[in-house]
């Protein structure tokens, strides 16, 4: 017999998992908001430190079905693994660059820390799903997103007040660096074997109905195949694959660009700059937390989905018409209010798909939805960056306004059938087709018996 309980386990597990995503998403907007300086460093132009950035992206998508693969077929601990131990490779590797003449070495442990990420982003759900219980799973997957969030903000603003540009001292800004560097390096690596420690593939009881039924079936009945083709067949997810790749990525773009959008109003606050981008990512892990705990006491996936989108196109608008007002304060509050909606759609848009494609595999969905991010984040970051150069930050910024309009409408459309929402509740007894290897059955277990207890 299977019993629903909730493993004490699941909290560590979870805070590991957002430390060691953290320090990824650090190592990932490091660059982009000392742009300037980096560039000055390395003697490169402005697009081959936005290529620091955008090798997360253009990684991610050749490699997410392989990821997604292992996750499915290797399991949970494996996974995870390779991402924490990636991601403290890629620091190390940064600390061997520490010279003006080495931006290709740099750029090569980027790309490891871009690795890395694949086995990263595509977690959340799935650990909220196998780990626990169905009234705090939406806020279990928004934490585990809010790591990757906090990760950006301190990114924003510890980079800045580490290494402040000295261009007439390029040994002492070797020197700052070289803080950051090994810093983020030791730092990686206690998270790596902290993952070791803490990570197993699933609890010992199931944590809800939902996972007690995937776990009635046997592994051989799953096919990674077949479950790539169903996601692909489901409308609903196609229309969400498509506007969460719009909105997240012009996330990703407007992070990248945020050092080069203010320095063009506002010449020499970089600080200022991490500052606000600070400002716009905590906004959005609030957020994220506040989205999280109202769809696991709502259950409102499409409604709250559509409402935040909306209220992101409307931030979107006011932060770009006032970024040139002179204000400094206007743009902090800005910011905030765009981080608030656009940063916290992130965790509603993984939820609603798991929702939708049940019993299909979290990491398999979540994995493609991340793809689609990546896609949409590099044309818009080329884009942008081209508009931004060439005319103005007010001309990306409209470019960016104009794609999330079309996420609106698509998001509208999407039709709203909560299939693991409704097997919790006992709502619908669905025959299971998707069943990921590393959940398997007991022989002996024949019926469910479902109890949940702490």
């Amino acid at each position: 017999r299977l019993e629903t309980r909730l493993s004490r386990r699941r909290l560590a597990v979870l805070a590991v998992f957002s430390c060691y995503s953290l320090v990824n998403a650090f190592q990932w907007i490091q660059y982009s908001i000392l742009s300037n300086v980096f560039a000055g460093f390395y003697g490169v132009s402005f697009t081959q430190i936005d290529w620091l950035s955008m090798v997360y992206m253009v990684a991610y998508v050749p490699l997410i079905l392989p990821a997604t693969w292992l996750l499915d077929a290797r399991g949970l601990r494996l996974t995870a693994l390779l991402g924490a131990g990636l991601n403290a490779l890629g620091a190390w590797l940064k600390c061997g660059s520490l010279a003006p003449q080495r931006y290709p070495l740099t750029l090569a442990a980027q790309a490891v820390c871009a690795v890395a990420q694949v086995f990263i982003l595509g977690l959340p759900s799935r650990i909220a799903s196998v780990w626990f219980g169905p009234t705090e799973v939406s806020t279990a997957c928004a934490v585990a997103v809010l790591g990757n969030q906090l990760g950006t903000a301190i990114g924003f603003l510890l980079p800045p007040v580490l290494v402040p540009n000295t261009p007439n001292d390029i040994d002492l800004m070797a020197h700052n660096i070289s803080i950051m560097f090994y810093g983020t390096a030791i730092v990686s690596t206690l998270l790596f074997f902290l993952a070791g420690v803490v990570f197993e593939e699933k609890p010992k009881y199931p944590p809800s109905h939902s996972q007690a039924v995937l776990q009635t079936k046997p592994p051989e009945d799953y096919s990674y195949k077949q479950s790539i083709i169903n996601l692909f067949r489901n409308i609903p997810f196609i229309l969400l694959l498509i506007s969460y790749g719009i909105m997240t990525g012009a996330f990703y773009s407007v992070s990248t660009l945020l050092n080069q959008m203010i320095v063009t109003h506002y010449e020499g606050e970089e600080v200022n700059a991490g500052r606000i981008g600070l400002t716009l990512v905590v906004a959005g892990m609030v957020g994220s937390i506040i989205c999280g705990l109202w769809l696991d006491y709502t259950k409102t996936y499409k409604q709250t989905t559509l409402i935040v989108y909306i209220l992101s196109f409307i931030g979107l608008l006011v932060f770009t018409f006032t970024l040139d007002l002179g204000y400094l304060i206007v743009v902090f509050v800005t910011g905030g209010v765009l981080g608030f909606f656009m940063t916290g759609y992130l965790p509603l848009g993984f939820e609603f798909a798991v929702e939708i494609t049940y019993p299909e595999s979290e990491g398999t969905s979540s994995g493609l939805l991340n793809a689609s991010a990546q896609i949409f984040g590099i044309i818009f970051t080329l884009v942008q960056g081209k508009l931004t150069t060439d005319y103005s930050p007010r001309a990306g910024n409209i470019f960016l306004c104009a794609w999330i309009f079309v996420g609106i409408i698509l998001t509208a459309l999407i039709k709203s059938d909560l299939r693991r929402h409704n097997v919790n509740s006992g709502i619908m007894n669905l025959d299971v087709k998707a069943v990921p290897v590393d959940s398997p059955v007991e022989p002996e277990s024949t019926t469910l018996k479902i109890q949940s207890a702490l």
